[in-house]
């Protein structure tokens, strides 16, 4: 049996703030029980769901040394839909109303993470054979496995792993303070280790110590190492690139299915789309106070509304998009120039735009089923779970091709007709408006070709278990 910990700062359905909670909750779950024992461990938020904090269980404690300091560290756990999760308590660290806020405190507080992570294990006697690392957040728990404990017999042989969900977010601060932090010795923080730029890096830190490296898509993978992807670590990333890969997340196929999902108007499948899916688009027109058109191209767009997302493309063409004959349905919040953006759209072309700047799942959910396409014009995109999520309600993307985004979309090609979206290539705001264009003249000029791109797009799999079964063949690759 291989054992495996997943560590990661969040969880689907205990804490998420973006798509690596949804990795984290749904992939230990597809793995082979004959052959694995996948376990997950995070820390205790204060801000977790009250239905699931009342369920865990207190299994120790113990006190553990951090820089200068002796920290408490609680140990609880839960097992959830058959997976041990483990959740390390503190309430100095982890208090407050959300999981991250000042980067200067979630440094040290990310330090006290990683090492209790580790010092935990043979307090409650288990021993994985991998420690598979989430994101900066758990960056140093491959640095203090080759410092503070390559010592211990209980760890001789266990092997880590490092997957970036997005290279964009490292965990840097000045050297001096995290060498405080973390009481790493002073050799840790040279070019070849900790330091990058004269500033700790955390998510360095776990790619040059890990055992092997991956990212969330193939392409994104080869992206990285090159210069305008690479975030300033692409050299390094060049040098493991023998040890890195890229697998392609997957979606929950029970919580993300037409058929069964309570959250939409109407339920429909692969083969009753045809009739039914239009009755979500009438449902949310109607709520939206759209035009009530059964026949309007609706065209989706959730998303955080950040420079990646491409949101800039839109803004730029968007008032010759609303003189073609389409609707444009948006959900999301982030940056308040697009926020504002999508608010004036939304005053200036009011039967045609609707600007819903908050994040809420069953609006999404009703977004995926009514919509006919989906715009994901992203600047950069590890691997994207909307187009995924698209694809699964006969959706049809309109992406550019960039990391996750050309791995999952086969743009269509009309004398083949093959494919499941449309895509353009250069960031380029009018290349993007001619992708739509064409996408409008498939959709109201060729319909029959539309639906049989909608079959082919509902027939994909993008369930973990394909991943599932790609990240089992790594494991197996580590441990030998």
């Amino acid at each position: 049996m291989n054992k495996v910990l997943f560590a990661a700062s969040e969880a689907v359905p205990f804490i998420k703030t973006g798509g690596l909670a949804d990795v984290v909750g749904a992939l230990p779950k597809c793995f082979n029980k004959e052959g694995f024992d996948v376990r997950v461990i995070l820390p205790k938020y204060m801000c977790m769901k009250d239905e699931y904090k009342h369920q865990l269980q207190y299994i120790t404690h113990f006190y553990m040394d951090l820089g200068r300091k002796r920290d408490y560290v609680g140990v609880l756990e839960l097992e959830y839909e058959g997976i041990q999760f483990y959740f390390i308590d503190n309430e100095y660290y982890f208090a407050g109303d959300k999981p991250y806020g000042n980067i200067k405190f979630d440094m040290e507080k990310f330090a006290f993470f990683s090492k209790a992570v580790l010092s935990m294990l043979p307090v409650i006697g288990f021993q994985p054979d991998i420690i598979h690392c989430h994101d900066w957040q758990t960056g140093l728990v491959p640095v203090y496995l080759n410092a503070d404990f390559q010592m211990g017999e209980f760890y001789r042989g266990i092997k880590t792993i490092m997957t970036i969900h997005n290279l964009k977010f490292q965990g840097t601060w000045d050297v001096k303070t995290i060498q405080e932090f973390t009481g790493l010795p002073g050799y840790f923080f040279t070019p070849d280790k900790l330091e990058a730029y004269k500033d700790a890096n955390y998510l360095k830190g776990g790619i040059v110590f890990a055992d092997a490296i991956t990212t969330v898509s193939n392409t994104y993978a080869e992206e990285i190492k090159t210069k305008f992807y690479g975030e300033k670590l692409d050299g390094l990333l060049r040098a493991r690139a023998h040890d890195l890969r890229g697998i392609v997340n997957g979606i929950d196929y029970d919580e993300y299915n037409p058929e069964t999902d309570q959250m939409i108007a109407k339920n429909y499948n692969a083969v009753t789309f045809r009739k039914e899916k239009v009755k979500n688009k009438l449902a949310l027109q109607k709520d939206l106070n759209l035009e009530v058109n059964g026949k309007s191209m609706m065209i989706g767009i959730v998303s955080r509304l950040t420079d990646q997302k491409g949101l800039d493309l839109i803004n730029y063409v968007m008032d010759e998009l609303c003189q073609d004959h389409i609707q444009l349905v948006v959900l999301g919040t982030g940056e308040e120039r697009y926020e504002n953006s999508f608010r004036y759209f939304a005053w200036k072309y009011n039967t045609k735009v609707s600007a819903n700047i908050y994040y809420d799942e069953t609006m999404s959910h009703r977004i995926y089923a009514a919509c006919d396409a989906f715009l994901m014009p992203s600047l950069f995109e590890p691997c994207g779970l909307s187009q995924l999520m698209s694809l699964r309600y006969g959706t049809l993307p309109i992406i550019r091709e960039t990391g996750g985004l050309k791995d999952t979309v086969e743009p269509y090609n009309e004398f083949k007709s093959t494919g499941t979206g449309f895509s353009f290539t250069n960031y380029n705001a009018h290349e993007m408006l001619k992708t739509i264009r064409y996408a409008q003249h498939i959709y109201y000029d060729k319909k029959r070709e539309w639906n049989k791109m909608v079959d082919r797009a509902m027939a994909k799999d993008f369930s973990w278990n394909h991943s599932a079964s790609q990240y089992e063949e790594m494991y197996h690759w580590l441990i030998g």
